[in-house]
């Protein structure tokens, strides 16, 4: 057997970088939790649609994010006033 044929035993990883060997086109990998009877709730309706539960979340949230249609800065200007109104009732 050559040196070539025999496992090493030890390793550098040094250049090492984490993530998927292969990364997917416009996708990114992240870890979040979510409340577990919503992760089956997702994992139901995905079995039922013959669709994976991730391609179901990304969808809501697709739906989520397009039922706003006003531009960012009035969407900013609303959430600063609510907050101002809530800061002058606690003072």
């Amino acid at each position: 057997m050559s040196k070539k044929d025999e496992m090493m035993e030890e390793y550098d990883f040094s250049q090492g970088r984490r993530g998927p060997v292969i990364p997917q086109r416009g996708k990114t990998r992240i870890t979040i939790f979510i409340d577990t009877d919503i992760l089956e709730w997702f994992r139901d309706e995905a079995e039922r649609e013959g669709r994976g539960y991730q391609t179901e979340i990304n969808q809501a949230l697709r739906n989520y994010i397009k039922q706003d249609k006003r531009p960012i800065q009035e969407i900013v200007r609303e959430v600063v006033r609510k907050e101002l109104k809530l800061v002058k009732k606690a003072s």
